[in-house]
């Protein structure tokens, strides 16, 4: 994932979903094979974004060959996380994934038809692996990661889970055990183990076991720092200065992830991966301050579409980088990864495929400018609660009831009800009060439904210019317009009551078609008593 903006000062980490992706490309500059390693997790591999309070980060060792990027941008969470990365050649809108997340009951998933990265790198020849979590969709067997490009899967269905049982509640009283090596239930691989690190020794098995001479696309979609806030006891030993108890959960959680991301750097080093390699690493949305997270002093949080909420600090590693040790600033979005690293690895993309991102790969390693001037943030037709939006109030351009978000270069506009717009400081954590921390409130009319900031000079969004620029305005609305009329239908299929089997989560429609076989035996079995 990466994020739309400028360089902001101390920022603390708070990712709701973290994730890595290892690989070995084909392009070979001097002859060589590239082992690209790409890797995506929580947003703390760099001294100016990691907070003081939490002490000196491993992934620091990184700073001296990395490439720190200040402006990219994810999808809006809540929508499908992290693991959009790997489809993620267009935008939410022209997926139908563009009105919030992919709830457990409810069947639906990635629109099969959307080609995902791991298939394109299996065309030219890579080994393609995944272990976290999926969080895409798995109602019929043709969603499970196994069946979107990867030859093997460990890890969760859902989100949400408990860190060492690994079982998801939906509601009181209906949970189920959200484990799976690849298209089964993980019981004989389920020691009990914290999920970071359980997923660590699974990427160091795979690493162990795999020629480091033939390419390989390894993605790791931490389960950290997500709620539920758990750690093991030894992370809390450094963070009892930490008042605030949901803080000081975070911090732990954050440390062992530190910890697993060096881990499993180390393995690259030991098994011959590490020289030839490109290691993407990046969060896919805001902080949470509810839940331990903090974005000061950017505005909003996960779930609004203020820069808290879609801004991610990320940074691309590797020995072969050419523009080492500095910052981009340049417009960065996550649709841009599928076709840089397609590219990279000397794949094809075919002709009939609509690409939303850029190849950048000349803008991360030589610091070219990037060839992105706009990224569409979301435009959500189904959430339109701003009460006073209109179309006079979008100029006759555009219904300002939609929720919307759009980047023209230095331009960010935001339409319809952008989400919690407060600004939450550090001084919110020096304390043991209340865990909703509310200390500084923006004041803005309820009934506003436009809103214009220049990022590049205002990064905190706390200079609204929609009445003095209208002409921006006007610009901005256009293009959401130009966006909309792409726009493929929202899927909201209905909720369905069965994912579980016994205790296990499974792919809901396969099992309504295997209670179905059961209800059509027990039918015939009635029959033949019956007729008897």
């Amino acid at each position: 994932s990466l994020t739309a903006s400028s360089m902001l000062p101390l920022r603390s980490f708070d990712i709701a979903h973290s994730y890595m992706e290892i690989k070995t490309l084909k392009r070979r500059p001097a002859g060589r094979e590239v082992h690209d390693v790409a890797v995506s997790c929580a947003l703390f591999g760099v001294v100016a974004y990691w907070p003081k309070e939490l002490g000196e980060p491993l992934l620091n060792t990184f700073e001296a060959k990395q490439m720190l990027f200040s402006c990219f941008s994810t999808f809006l969470s809540p929508a499908p996380p992290d693991a959009y990365l790997l489809p993620a050649f267009r935008y939410q809108i022209h997926t139908g994934l563009q009105h919030s997340i992919i709830r457990p009951t409810q069947p639906n998933c990635l629109p099969l038809d959307n080609v995902t990265l791991p298939q394109k790198l299996k065309e030219v020849g890579y080994s393609t692996h995944m272990v976290g979590k999926w969080h895409l969709g798995f109602y019929r067997r043709e969603c499970m990661p196994t069946q979107r490009g990867f030859d093997t899967f460990f890890g969760s269905l859902l989100g949400s889970g408990d860190y060492y049982t690994h079982f998801k509640c939906d509601s009181p009283g209906i949970c189920g055990y959200d484990l799976y090596e690849n298209d089964n239930a993980a019981w004989d691989h389920d020691n009990g183990i914290y999920s970071t690190q359980m997923y660590t020794q699974k990427v160091q098995q795979i690493l162990a076991s795999h020629n480091p001479r033939k390419p390989i696309f390894l993605y790791i979609a931490y389960q950290a720092v997500h709620s539920p806030l758990q750690a093991p006891g030894k992370y809390f030993e450094h963070y009892r200065s930490i008042n605030n108890i949901n803080r000081r959960r975070y911090a732990a959680m954050l440390a062992c992830l530190d910890e697993a991301i060096n881990n499993v750097t180390l393995a690259l080093k030991k098994y011959g991966y590490y020289g030839n390699s490109i290691i993407i690493y990046s969060s896919d949305n805001g902080g949470q301050p509810m839940a331990g997270g903090s974005n000061w002093p950017l505005r909003g949080s996960k779930g609004t579409y203020w820069e808290g909420g879609i801004r991610a600090v990320g940074f691309v590693h590797s020995p072969l980088l050419k523009n080492k040790g500095s910052v981009c600033k340049e417009l960065v979005h996550i649709t841009d990864w599928f076709p840089t690293l397609i590219t990279l690895a000397e794949g094809q993309i075919d002709e009939d495929i609509q690409l939303d991102g850029y190849d950048i790969w000349e803008t991360i390693s030589e610091g070219r400018r990037s060839p992105r001037v706009d990224i569409l943030h979301n435009i959500d037709p189904i959430y339109t609660k701003a009460k006073n939006g209109s179309w006079e109030a979008g100029y006759g351009i555009w219904n300002t009831a939609i929720q919307s978000a759009i980047r023209v270069n230095h331009w960010k506009l935001l339409t319809g009800n952008p989400g919690y717009s407060d600004w939450v400081p550090p001084q919110a954590f020096s304390n043991a009060g209340p865990n909703r921390w509310h200390n500084e409130r923006v004041s803005w009319s309820a009934g506003k439904t436009v809103w214009l900031f220049n990022i590049t000079a205002d990064p905190y969004e706390r200079v609204d210019l929609s009445a003095r620029y209208p002409d921006v305005v006007k610009q901005l609305l256009r293009r959401l317009s130009q966006f909309n009329k792409t726009i493929t239908m929202a899927i909201r299929p209905k909720f369905s009551k069965l994912i579980f089997d016994g205790q296990v989560v499974v792919p809901c429609q396969n099992l309504l078609e295997y209670l179905d076989s059961i209800e059509m035996l027990v039918a015939d079995v009635l029959k033949l008593t019956d007729d008897s």
